[in-house]
């Protein structure tokens, strides 16, 4: 052999056309890929249920909301105080079953809210909610939520646009949609249960 010459250390099978640092395909696939496991997908849930009781429930928030606003109780625009006087009705007359009915916050109303979502308002016009709550109502909600050191605004959230601004709590052209929180407190014991029927 000539001193020139080296002996060849490469395996007779691999191909001579590889350039150095390059990974050999074998069956469609690099060598030492491993296939990933992939989880099963689990069915989502929808993220709206109609209850049949004039209630909608949102299975992801947990929230509870009546299917119509307060345009289809008075056909007009309320005031923050208003908004406040109409749960207080519902919750008196223990609308589908319940009393603890109440304003939503911001974020609450924000999740009622998607672009992918359609629905008509009072006015025929486009408002992005689930098209299981009536058609026909306001095209926004006041919140309970009151602007700090401003007592006299409250937040309100439109369901054309998903913004939100600070409103005259006066201000009679605004509407509501009202909520309530789904708490499961099946963990309890029963005498835990007897004892919240006294608390406030």
């Amino acid at each position: 052999m000539a001193d020139d010459e080296k002996p060849n250390t490469f395996d007779e099978d691999v191909d001579p056309e590889l350039v150095e640092g390059e990974t050999e395909w074998i069956g469609g696939e690099e060598w030492g890929d491993e296939e990933e496991d992939v989880a099963p997908v689990e069915e989502e849930l929808p993220a709206f249920v109609d209850n049949g009781d004039g209630t909608i429930s949102d299975t992801h928030s947990k929230l509870m909301w009546k299917k119509d606003d307060s345009y289809k109780e008075y056909g007009y625009g309320i005031t923050w105080f208003e908004a406040h006087d109409y749960c207080e009705m519902l919750n008196d007359k223990k609308f589908a079953g319940y009393d603890d009915w109440r304003l939503p916050g911001i974020e609450e109303s924000r999740s009622l809210f998607s672009f992918t979502q359609s629905n008509s308002d009072k006015d025929g016009a486009e408002i992005h909610i689930s098209d299981l709550f009536e058609t026909r109502g306001g095209h926004n909600t006041w919140t309970y939520e009151e602007k700090p050191d401003y007592q006299q605004y409250a937040q309100k959230f439109s369901f054309v646009t998903g913004n939100d601004v600070w409103e005259n709590k006066d201000n009679e052209y605004s509407h509501c949609r009202v909520t309530r929180d789904v708490v499961q407190d099946e963990w309890e014991p029963e005498w835990r249960k007897d004892t919240k029927t006294f608390e406030r």
